[in-house]
């Protein structure tokens, strides 16, 4: 639903140059073709979908989704079982709301982190400064930023594995922000596999003018 944006309309169905950012996002995992199927987590009651244009694509499927990310991603795992995919296949996660990434990302993703059994995920090593704020606003501590890295998405892993990683902690009651926090609850080491600075996520109303500059660049051939 993309609530934490402030707008009446998910943040994946906000007009970027003319297009859904979802469907932004969708071209990039269609032009992967070792991407076998796309399975679209929609909140209950969705009508906007349809209009994207991508409802009869045959690589695409819909699922009803979660109250929360985890819960999303466990409804379309779940999903993939019940049409035959296998334990040790494996499977992307990627935000609808991060539109930019490319191809090429995804590939390479793929490629490093092949068929290990603890996955991987997209993400950039921090670069700047990071400050711990108190109650008040104040800078608390200065953290070091040696060896931390920003996750981004996709994130893949066996689909087993995965599937199984998360119950567990939906049965804890433990809600993680990402399907490698998942895989390190149950003692995996996920690789790391840097990415870039353009694939970032529309979190908040200015992240929309710098997506529309980054795809602007990356379709007319500019460098962005």
């Amino acid at each position: 639903m993309g609530q934490r944006f402030g707008s009446k309309l998910a943040k994946q169905y906000l007009r970027v140059n003319g297009r859904y950012v979802l469907a932004w996002t969708l071209e990039a995992l269609l032009a992967v073709a070792s991407i076998q199927r796309i399975v679209v987590a929609l909140a209950s009651g969705d009508e906007v979908w349809r209009q994207l244009g991508f409802a009869d694509h045959p690589r695409i499927v819909t699922c009803i989704g979660g109250a929360t990310r985890a819960q999303s991603v466990l409804n379309g795992l779940r999903w993939l079982v019940e049409q035959g995919a296998q334990p040790r296949q494996s499977v992307l996660v990627h935000d609808a709301a991060r539109p930019c990434v490319t191809p090429a990302e995804i590939e390479r993703l793929i490629a490093e982190v092949g068929d290990h059994p603890d996955g991987g995920l997209l993400a950039m090593p921090v670069r700047d400064t990071l400050k711990r704020a108190d109650s008040e606003g104040r800078v608390a501590a200065t953290v070091n930023r040696v060896g931390l890295w920003q996750a981004l998405t996709p994130q893949l892993f066996p689909l087993g594995r995965l599937l199984g990683a998360l119950e567990q902690a939906a049965a804890q009651g433990f809600e993680v922000t990402d399907e490698a926090q998942a895989l390190e609850r149950i003692g995996a080491r996920p690789r790391l596999v840097e990415g870039a600075l353009h694939n970032i996520k529309l979190t908040h109303r200015s992240d929309q003018a710098l997506i529309e500059r980054i795809l602007v660049r990356a379709h007319s051939g500019t460098p962005a």
